[in-house]
């Protein structure tokens, strides 16, 4: 088990302080954790989240796409013109739309289709575009908490709980509310200076003409057909058993044969380095978790709480958020439903309770609320504690707008420990008072 671990924090240095590209440190990370028999090469291989990489390709293509036609410089200016020009408005009005759309799309989705529009708004207003996409992948992951679909933990729980998408949304959206409420002020104290609109840019917005940015009006209308079955198909994905990513992959080729787009050319709009990295780091995750690291530390809680509900509760909450600001949420929450539902019955026959319906109110949901939120909240506390957070990084970077390992973190790791305490507090109020 050493020296798997020894190797993931050595490539988790690289990543962290960008000595080299985290793509390559990630992918001679993957290598070396093959190459000396950690792990077989087909599990290795069977551990790469395909659903995650089709999805990223499949939007990325559509959202090249979508680039070349000007909607999105259009969108960009109609925004500025309806919050006339007020920075701080904006990026308040954009924290909420993409806490929303992550609720009910994923957080991936959202912050490939928010980020151009984003960028775009900042050149329009002249103001720093780097705070601002860090806080899209932030609120995006916040926001991807209140739901069954909004986070792949999520998901994960749900179907392996029988939680329903509506537990999700009446249990986890309160704090969610609360949450973003707080974190929008905070967010606002900030940046409110930094994405200060001068008088000019103000007016030179103000008699702007959107309408000049659309470049290909006829190719927009196709692909807008495309996109918006597209988006049905996130909708009614989960209710037919079929993976966003394959519809995103195969709504994006649809886009390219509809709109007469080459092939070749569209695929060069697809940030590899983000699908290899993706690709190395499910390998590494996936060797830890051969070796049974996670199922290790969740023992380790189980025994450090030695039989309290709430200490277990609340421990789960801070480790899972803590673990998932290091590695990927997927494999540790994988790692930890098993360990959770397995204690429930423990803490059933030690609390006297028999009833199924009292054991699932009284036990069953803290522990996994708390599994829940730990993992979905500590996605921010790092560059690559989150998808999302990968994902908006690789678009600024490709348009010259560069977030780093420690900017990421420097507004990252206060929020999620702001949303912890929340969430903490939720937790405690609602089944410990």
């Amino acid at each position: 088990m050493l020296l798997p671990i020894i190797i993931f924090l050595v490539v988790y240095f690289f990543i962290a302080t960008e000595l080299i590209d985290k793509t390559i440190a990630a992918v001679i990370g993957a290598g070396l954790m093959i190459g000396f028999h950690f792990i077989g090469y087909e599990e290795a291989l069977q551990a790469i989240d395909m659903n995650v990489l089709f999805l990223l390709i499949g939007m990325m293509i559509v959202v090249s796409i979508l680039t070349e036609t000007g909607v999105f410089e259009w969108l960009a200016i109609k925004l500025a013109q309806l919050a006339k020009g007020n920075g701080l408005l904006l990026a308040i009005l954009f924290m909420i739309l993409t806490a929303v759309l992550s609720a009910f799309l994923d957080n991936v989705t959202t912050v490939i289709l928010m980020a151009p529009i984003t960028i775009l708004l900042c050149q329009l207003l002249e103001i720093p575009a780097v705070p601002i996409l860090i806080m899209e992948a932030i609120f995006s992951n916040i926001g991807g908490t209140a739901t069954l679909v909004g986070d792949p933990p999520n998901i994960l729980i749900g179907s392996q709980t029988r939680l329903s998408f509506n537990d999700f949304l009446i249990n986890l959206s309160p704090p969610v509310i609360v949450m973003l409420i707080i974190l929008l002020g905070v967010m606002s104290l900030l940046l409110h200076k930094s994405i200060r609109t001068t008088a000019q840019t103000r007016k030179r917005i103000e008699q702007s003409r959107p309408e000049r940015a659309i470049l290909q009006p006829l190719i927009l209308k196709k692909a807008l057909i495309v996109f918006g079955c597209i988006l049905t198909g996130f909708f009614a994905g989960r209710a037919l058993d079929i993976e966003p990513g394959i519809i995103a992959l195969a709504g994006a080729m649809v886009m390219v044969l509809v709109c007469k787009k080459d092939l070749h050319y569209s695929l060069r709009s697809v940030e590899w380095n983000t699908i290899l990295f993706f690709a190395g780091l499910f390998m590494m995750i996936a060797t830890l978790e051969h070796h049974d690291v996670f199922k290790a530390m969740g023992e380790f809680i189980l025994n450090i709480c030695n039989g309290n509900l709430m200490a277990t509760v609340l421990t789960i909450l801070w480790f899972s958020a803590f673990a998932s600001a290091i590695v990927d949420n997927i494999p540790l929450v994988m790692a930890m439903i098993p360990l959770v539902t397995g204690i429930i019955p423990i803490f059933a026959t030690q609390m006297g309770i028999s009833d199924p319906a009292l054991i699932h109110s009284q036990i069953a949901e803290p522990l996994l609320w708390a599994l829940a939120l730990g993992a979905c909240l500590g996605g921010n506390g790092t560059l690559v504690g989150a998808s999302a957070n990968i994902v908006i990084s690789q678009v600024a970077n490709r348009n010259n707008c560069k977030i780093s390992f420690f900017s990421f973190t420097k507004y990252g790791f206060p929020f999620m420990l702001v949303s912890l305490i929340i969430a903490h507090i939720y937790l405690y109020l609602k089944y410990f008072m």
